[in-house]
């Protein structure tokens, strides 16, 4: 048993699996740890880089994920896989100052009340560095303001990627946590409601070693939709919430659609309307994968046979928000609330039945493999 797992969410980090090991024994020198490598089944071999770095060094291993994708829940996993007293979450990319997990580790020890650290570059002697973009930089503030105005969070950089956590502490708030997402930490500062005792070092924000950074749109989307859920109280799932905002923007392809049918079906309107839906309906399925199910992304020919499946799970859709907006409408005779209705009931039925068979996950012989 280690005092410290050091969790590394890891996708196409080949080059930076040996560097970052290399610094964790400089900077952990003399302390009891292992490096806990949590790999999406990186196509470049990060995991038999890590595998191969076992074969020298007692405290590494592997967790390979097959068929999921995303930070949040490789940390989870990574955390869970640990039966150390604290675990630490630190990039890949050498972005994180491993210099500051030896100080993080004094801290939760020495205090038993204190249930997480956080790295910040928030604090006096933090800083973003070169790290960030002006753009990311920008992007950054904004989501931390967010996040604590929102969240009702106290700690200066709640979007941070580093820190380390009490494992008991962990524990306490691991179940209603959400698997997909990149921020796990505001996830977590949520989920505690405010009961954590917190502290935090500052550090400064390196730039990339190697390989290239996997912030995009749907990051910041996956985020926006995180605080949706925490501020719905977990009512709804981030995927539930990218669903719906992947949906809300086929209305607007729908009526683009339309406009451009009518333009040479001027007096067939019932036919631009079908073209329409079926502009929408497209537009949403190449989102949904896009984003929405990223971590299960169709690809080749696979795509078709999704594709028909989606349309499938719309009509029946469609004739659920129907048949649910008559019988609301029959008890209740006002329209507009029993429109709502049906549409929220088609929508459910949309999100469900699609991730049951348009994007459904691979079969369990296939599911995780943690070696090393």
């Amino acid at each position: 048993m280690y005092d410290l797992s050091v969790v590394i969410p890891t996708f196409n980090e080949k080059d930076n699996v040996r560097p970052l090991f290399d610094l964790l024994r400089a900077a952990l020198q003399g302390r009891s740890w292992e490096a806990v490598y949590v790999d999406d089944d990186s196509p470049d071999g990060t995991a038999e880089a890590v595998r191969s770095l076992a074969l020298e060094f007692d405290n590494v291993r592997v967790i390979q994920r097959v068929g999921r994708r995303g930070l949040s829940g490789a940390c989870i996993e990574g955390v869970l896989s640990s039966t150390a007293t604290f675990c630490a979450v630190i990039d890949a990319d050498l972005q994180h100052d491993e210099t500051r997990l030896a100080p993080m580790l004094d801290a939760l020890q020495g205090d038993d009340a204190l249930d997480i650290v956080i790295g910040s570059r928030n604090i006096e002697g933090g800083s973003s560095g070169q790290g960030l973009s002006r753009i990311r930089r920008w992007g950054s503030d904004r989501a931390t303001a967010l996040t604590q105005r929102l969240l009702n969070i106290t700690a200066s950089d709640p979007v941070s990627g580093f820190f380390m956590v009490r494992r008991l502490s962990f524990n306490e708030v691991v179940t209603s946590l959400q698997g997909e997402g990149f921020k796990i930490l505001a996830d977590m500062l949520a989920a505690s409601a405010g009961r954590w005792k917190t502290h935090e070092i500052p550090y400064t924000f390196r730039s990339r070693h190697a390989g290239e950074s996997k912030m995009d749109s749907a990051v910041a989307l996956e985020f926006v939709s995180l605080l949706v859920v925490r501020k719905t109280g977990g009512l709804v799932s981030t995927r539930f919430v990218l669903f719906c905002a992947v949906g809300f923007t086929g209305i607007f392809v729908q009526l683009l659609a339309v406009k451009i049918a009518l333009a040479s079906l001027t007096d067939q309107f019932a036919l631009a309307q079908a073209f329409g839906v079926f502009a929408a309906i497209n537009s949403n399925f190449l989102l949904n994968n896009l984003i929405t199910y990223r971590d299960r992304a169709l690809r080749g020919r696979a795509i078709w046979r999704g594709l028909l499946s989606f349309y499938a799970v719309c009509a029946l859709g469609a004739v659920m928000n129907v048949g649910v907006a008559n019988v609301f409408f029959a008890a209740m005779p006002f329209w507009a609330p029993a429109s709502i209705v049906g549409a929220i009931a088609g929508a459910v039925w949309n999100f469900v039945a699609s991730s049951l068979f348009t994007w459904r996950t691979r079969p369990r012989t296939q599911g995780a493999k943690a070696t090393l």
